[in-house]
């Protein structure tokens, strides 16, 4: 599942505020809580656990961050769990100064989360949608 937006601001920027796993807690809807497993910051080998909530459920989930290319690409693994999934953010320059932020997740659910996969698929498009929106209502409120 992939989903996009245009920000209005530099890609550095961007780049920069959605790849620090304590800002997530800001600008994803359903997670409540994040702790580092490993030491801050976040670098290929850093292991972050998230505490979200999904379809009337909490999940508590660790990612490792598997690649980090600062300013373009951070791809985030979570094999275990409810939701084994593959987070991809990456980044462009847009032509008019701003960013194109992609957020791509992969992943094969099982037990509870299975059985409700094409809700979970349409639950999970809505979610990183409005997740989307924020992080560019939270970056463009931010003075130049």
């Amino acid at each position: 599942m992939v989903t996009e937006i245009d920000i209005d601001r530099p890609r550095e920027r961007v780049a920069e505020y959605a790849a620090d796993p304590d800002n997530a807690v800001e600008w994803y809807e359903n997670i409540d809580a994040v702790e580092w497993r490993s030491s801050p910051p976040a670098e290929i080998g850093s292991d972050i656990a998230f505490t979200a909530r999904f379809l009337g459920r909490s999940l508590t989930y660790t990612y490792r961050i598997t690649e980090l290319v600062t300013g373009e690409r951070l791809v985030m693994s979570a094999p275990e769990g409810p939701f084994p999934m593959e987070t991809t953010y990456t980044w462009r320059d847009t032509p008019g100064g701003g960013t194109r932020m992609t957020l791509r997740n992969r992943g094969r659910p099982r037990g509870f989360v299975g059985v409700a996969s094409p809700l979970m698929a349409r639950s999970m498009r809505r979610a990183n949608i409005k997740d989307l929106q924020q992080l560019k209502a939270i970056l463009e409120a931010e003075p130049r």
